[in-house]
């Protein structure tokens, strides 16, 4: 399973201000893997269906509530 998580290919936002403050997600066969930098062990699984509604509500403004 460690070997698993080690050949994935992290991507996070190019908003992401670094310093260990980053959420990346990674394809992880069928499914998405998403993780926080600042604990990378620890790894959420996602179908594609539920990254994709979140995505979409993200751009749709869904979320804006919750920026500063």
């Amino acid at each position: 399973m460690e070997s698993e998580r080690a050949s994935l290919t992290w991507i996070k936002s190019s908003f992401s201000m670094g310093g260990g403050a980053c959420v990346e997600l990674a394809t992880d066969g069928e499914a998405f893997a998403l993780r926080d930098s600042k604990d990378p062990t620890v790894h959420l699984h996602y179908t594609y269906q539920e990254i994709e509604a979140f995505i979409l509500g993200a751009k749709n403004g869904d979320f804006d509530s919750f920026l500063r």
